[in-house]
């Protein structure tokens, strides 16, 4: 049990990553509702959406499943909330979008962008903070960076540029929603997730391998 789930204070993990998993999940629907743009992950669930009959939420939940396909070659270990990671996130999109408000108006669209980022920032900080264990998109960028390719060691940072770049592109030639809010959502996710992720974890050191793609 302590591989899924570290021994102190279990309720109130399994709490705080499921509210985070939902502030991620209403984050990206407010972002998707804003029309300006996704972030690179959200442009390709959304250009697979356009060439398949499901809603966005499905596309995100059956992504996850995939990658944790891979997670079995790169040796990551999963934890329960890599699980939930999984699950939930694409089904609260798919719960929240019909609630949220339709405006071609851009200032209010820009608004939902704009809290679907804070709401995102926030949730990370939840579900990251909790313990449980990296999402299905985490683990993969960890799990590159421990490997080495013609000799050389792969970064963090290395292997998350190319994950998010090579996602984004295809995501891009599937149609996604690509804008202005992309760049915003790359360039300011960081500093966000920064803020609150410290205040936020429960055993109070710092995350190792900060990642805030569902």
């Amino acid at each position: 049990m302590d591989r899924f789930v570290p021994p102190d204070r279990r309720a109130e993990r399994v709490a705080r990553c499921t509210f985070g998993l939902f502030l991620f999940g209403l984050g990206i629907a407010l972002m998707l509702q804003g029309h300006v743009g996704a972030a690179p992950w959200d442009v390709f669930h959304t250009g697979v959406a356009r060439h398949i009959d499901v809603g966005v939420g499905t596309i995100i939940v059956g992504t996850g499943a995939a990658l944790l396909l891979l997670w079995i070659p790169l040796r990551e270990r999963i934890g329960l909330g890599t699980v939930l990671n999984a699950i939930l996130i694409g089904l609260f999109v798919d719960l929240t979008a019909p609630l949220l408000p339709d405006t071609a108006a851009l200032l209010p669209r820009v608004g939902l962008f704009a809290a679907g980022m804070v709401a995102i920032g926030v949730g990370s900080g939840f579900y990251i903070g909790s313990g449980l264990g990296p999402g299905p998109r985490d683990g993969l960028m960890t799990g590159l960076a421990r490997l080495r390719i013609a000799g050389r060691d792969v970064t963090v940072g290395a292997a998350r540029t190319f994950i998010e770049a090579s996602v984004l592109v295809l995501g891009a030639l599937l149609g996604g929603s690509v804008g202005a809010g992309t760049v915003a959502f790359m360039l300011g996710i960081g500093p966000l997730v920064q803020v609150f992720l410290p205040p936020l974890t429960m055993d109070r050191r710092e995350h190792p391998a900060v990642a805030v793609e569902p």
